[in-house]
């Protein structure tokens, strides 16, 4: 019986991805956007991807990109999904290659239970480009669910996961489902489940 479920963030719950949305209020959404396919893709080092693109929204406000980030979109049957697990007592759990400012707000928002993202380094209310947090690395996610498992006293075949990118193949390792959603190849051929419709209440057919 599935215990706790962890989803990615970017293209998973919310439509889109949080620093193409960002970029693109400084003109750089292009360039970031093809370097994020590539990293989803598993083409490029997910951390070195990170720092390219973080790299590109310095000089950015605080206060625009907090505004950005407060009302970004989400996926179909994302709040719906989120209600669903919690009314099976299963914990809801966000891992996001991304960023606190999106994950915190969607939060509030969705109800999930916790989230573990990366910070975006900000002085004197402008970005400066930098970066740092609990997801920096293309393992991130399986260590941190790794951790997870052995403070909850979980199996793997208690847990399932939902991701789209190649980031979240270290996660999927250490779950007993994995529900590849709208994925990338790479992604699809790790999973023991595959959703292609743009809608989070297809996993509730799965769990």
């Amino acid at each position: 019986m599935i215990k706790l479920c962890v989803f990615d963030f970017d293209s998973t719950l919310m439509d889109g991805e949080t620093i193409t949305i960002l970029s693109s209020a400084m003109g750089k959404d292009k360039e970031v956007g093809e370097i994020t396919a590539r990293a989803m893709a598993g083409e490029l080092d997910f951390y070195e991807s990170l720092v390219r693109r973080v790299r590109l929204i310095e000089g950015l406000e605080l206060s625009r990109a907090l505004e950005i980030t407060s009302n970004l979109p989400f996926i179909a049957g994302a709040k719906e999904i989120t209600a669903y697990l919690k009314s099976k007592n299963i914990k809801t759990v966000v891992f996001s290659g991304g960023f606190h400012i999106a994950t915190d707000s969607a939060q509030k928002k969705l109800g999930f239970d916790l989230n573990f993202a990366n910070e975006l380094h900000h002085k004197n209310g402008i970005l400066t480009g930098n970066v740092g947090g609990e997801m920096m690395f293309g393992d991130s996610k399986g260590k941190m669910l790794k951790r997870l498992k052995e403070f909850l006293g979980l199996s793997s075949d208690e847990v399932a996961c939902v991701g789209d990118g190649a980031n979240d193949l270290s996660m999927f390792k250490e779950a007993g489902t994995g529900i590849a959603f709208c994925a990338n190849k790479i992604l699809k051929e790790a999973a023991t489940h595959i959703i292609d419709i743009k809608d989070l209440n297809e996993i509730k057919k799965i769990i």
